[in-house]
């Protein structure tokens, strides 16, 4: 039985494009949602005849846009959520609505690093990896059940944005592959 998955994202949403590149028998992208109408990763979603939905929840204030994103995310059929670049915190009552059924892709080996800034914390800590966690979402920030993970060694020389750019590429490795196994479970 295929899996209907809606994706959350913020901008770009190069982490949704390797989820619908990613998306087979585990899983059918059914709707892309932003809280940002001018999201690039929406107009690739509509290219690709993929349901999208936008709405800024600086126009009508966060309990509304959440209302109304739940409401077009059950109407495209999502029963998952999956956040790719989705850079707005949910609320508890959001969280509680889809409990057990919203993952996360997070750019740090959690539990270490949670929030912003992963990379360059992780080089001014004198790390010898890096990595990306996929993880439930709970209502505790980037503290739901680590699903998998994917490391990546910090080399000499590294910066925030070149450390971020390897990661990144095993993001789009680990984040289809680790959603289509919890889904199958």
């Amino acid at each position: 039985m295929t899996v209907k998955l809606g994706i959350l994202i913020s901008g770009r949403g190069s982490n949704m494009q390797s989820l619908v590149a990613g998306a087979g028998s585990a899983y059918e992208v059914v709707v892309v949602a932003s809280d940002r109408p001018s999201a690039p990763g929406l107009s690739w979603a509509l290219e690709h005849g993929i349901a999208t939905f936008a709405l800024s929840p600086k126009d009508v204030g966060k309990a509304t846009y959440e209302a109304a994103l739940d409401a077009a995310l059950r109407a495209a059929g999502a029963e998952y959520l999956a956040l790719a670049g989705y850079m707005r915190l949910l609320s508890d009552e959001f969280v509680a609505r889809w409990r057990e059924r919203i993952v996360n892709i997070h750019p740090s080996l959690l539990p270490k690093y949670k929030g912003l800034d992963t990379h360059a914390r992780a080089i001014a800590a004198g790390d010898e990896a890096a990595g990306c966690s996929v993880h439930l979402v709970t209502e505790e920030l980037d503290g739901g059940e680590v699903l998998g993970q994917a490391e990546v060694p910090i080399l000499a020389g590294d910066t925030a944005e070149s450390l971020a750019a390897r990661v990144l590429a095993e993001e789009h490795r680990l984040y289809p592959r680790v959603l289509a196994e919890w889904l199958n479970r």
